[in-house]
């Protein structure tokens, strides 16, 4: 365990004390290249976050979180200000993993320059470790510069959503001998300009395997394969949040059936008047 529970006797809420754990690095991130699988989910909130800190390497601040805590159609829509408040609530709620927070759709691509003060504006608001961007080679001379000044970026290949426009939508990419080799290429341009780690999504297997393979940074497969160097996925759809989910997605739980069936519990507890009880009311003091 990263930390362990205190109750907040003002709030009766359990806020996490730092245990005798120093949050993992880059460098250590870096070195754990073929080694045992790194685990990443995704997370928005404080609390979602010191569920899965225990358990996770890394927690990406996603900018799909357009999608699943504001219901947008896309993650084009999401805004810097967005990303930085729910940064700053993961790290809060975190002690052990390292935190990446995306970079949203316009904050970087114009140039190094402008992704710079993106990203080192989005650091001091978070407190997060590194960001994310998406892209392949027009990308790389953007890698290059914001980590020559300290900024570590994670780079994003294959499937890559803030381009859903272009792309006409979210299938799998590489099916074709041309886009197969134009992401391997993209892949490799990111690790060389200095990425610490490469997320891989939606893509045909033999793509991740040949990256895993050949680049020197560690590999993040979603759609991908188990070959890769780690795994991520939204935690949301990996919970049985959503009716639906990828393709991809395998579900761990059905905590949207669960919560519907408490839910109708207590709907039915407060229309019988059966809540509150005794317990949960306050007697007058003698």
């Amino acid at each position: 365990m990263s930390a362990t529970y205190t109750i907040d006797t003002a709030t009766s809420r359990a806020n996490p004390t730092p245990a005798p754990m120093k949050r993992l690095t880059i460098p250590a991130i870096r070195r754990a290249k073929g080694k045992t699988p790194l685990v990443m989910l995704t997370a928005y909130t404080v609390r979602t976050a010191q569920l899965l800190d225990p358990h996770c390497d890394l927690l990406l601040v996603g900018d799909s979180l357009g999608q699943v805590v504001y219901g947008l159609p896309s993650t084009v829509p999401v805004t810097l200000d967005m990303m930085a408040a729910h940064g700053a609530a993961v790290v809060r709620g975190s002690y052990h993993a390292v935190v990446v927070i995306d970079m949203p759709f316009g904050s970087y691509e114009a140039s190094p320059e402008k992704a710079f003060e993106s990203a080192a504006w989005l650091l001091k608001q978070t407190g997060a470790a590194a960001v994310k961007l998406e892209g392949g080679t027009a990308m790389g001379p953007t890698v290059k510069f914001l980590g020559e000044r300290g900024i570590p970026v994670m780079g994003h290949v294959g499937l890559t959503p803030q381009a859903v426009n272009a792309l006409g939508g979210y299938g799998a990419r590489g099916r074709t001998p041309e886009e197969a080799a134009k992401i391997v290429a993209d892949g490799r341009a990111v690790a060389e300009a200095g990425a610490f780690a490469l997320v891989v999504e939606g893509v045909v297997e033999p793509i991740a395997v040949e990256l895993t393979q050949t680049v020197a940074c560690p590999t993040i497969g979603i759609g991908a394969s188990a070959r890769c160097d780690g795994q991520v996925l939204v935690a949301e759809d990996m919970l049985g949040m959503f009716e639906r989910t990828p393709r991809f997605v395998k579900r761990f739980d059905d905590l949207a059936g669960r919560i519907s069936a408490a839910v109708e519990t207590y709907a039915a507890d407060v229309r019988s008047r059966a809540f509150p009880g005794s317990d949960q009311v306050y007697a007058p003091r003698d």
